[in-house]
């Protein structure tokens, strides 16, 4: 039976009533995202809280986190009450849609591992299609909602497979978001590029790109990956 949590140096997420589980994805996002001079802070999407708990835990911010998903939600807002950081975490069970169109704050980041599957075959667990499905979040809407809830000198952060993230960075310059930092990343050195970490904001410049490498051998994690993630691992 799958372990129905998992433990980081500083708080656990569990993980058995959510749709999708604490991943590689959502770890990569929460450790490499920009958090200089971020005061508000909106996780998208928050699933578990994993995210939002990893901002809170290096950042002073005030997080906001929206979950269209009852059940995760519920298990959202156990894992960040059980957190040192509750105080600081705000948990909205609600679409992010809906949510923009109430919101008057302004944030200095947003952040999301969206949902990325079009036109594929769909699971019998709807909590799972609305997880890993554009349907409920494509990309459009997730630029509409950044150009509204983005402060001037705000960001936005995200991970998408190689093509989406292709597909969403040519999106975004029609709203006038730019990528300003880039990182690929690799299973191993030998392996295609898997995901696309990307970060946007308002101001067209060169954007830093770089690549990184999970493993270097089965089950042995490269130096770059210990180095992102050693703050939350157990064992680093």
């Amino acid at each position: 039976m799958p372990n129905p949590y998992f433990r980081f140096k500083q708080f656990t997420v569990f993980h058995d009533r959510c749709a999708m589980k604490v991943g590689t994805d959502g770890v990569l996002l929460g450790a490499w995202t920009n958090i200089t001079n971020t005061q508000e802070i909106l996780d998208i999407g928050t699933g578990t809280g994993l995210i939002a708990l990893m901002l809170a835990q290096r950042s002073p911010a005030q997080i906001d986190a929206v979950e269209i998903d009852l059940d995760a939600c519920n298990q959202a807002k156990e894992n960040i009450n059980n957190s040192p950081w509750s105080n600081r975490i705000q948990l909205y069970h609600n679409s992010i849609q809906h949510y923009a169109i109430n919101c008057a704050k302004r944030y200095n980041l947003l952040i999301s591992n969206p949902p990325f599957f079009t036109n594929a075959s769909k699971a019998a667990i709807e909590a799972r299609n609305l997880a890993r499905h554009t349907d409920s979040l494509d990309q459009f809407d997730l630029l509409q909602i950044a150009e509204k809830l983005l402060c001037e000198d705000g960001r936005l952060a995200i991970i998408y497979p190689t093509e989406q993230a292709e597909t969403f960075q040519e999106k975004a310059e029609t709203f006038g978001f730019y990528c300003q930092r880039k990182l690929y990343v690799k299973s191993t050195l030998q392996s295609p590029i898997k995901r696309i970490l990307l970060e946007f904001g308002k101001t067209k410049l060169e954007y830093q790109e770089s690549t990184l490498v999970i493993e270097t051998t089965r089950h042995t994690y490269s130096a770059d990956f210990v180095a992102l993630i050693k703050e939350f691992y157990l064992k680093y």
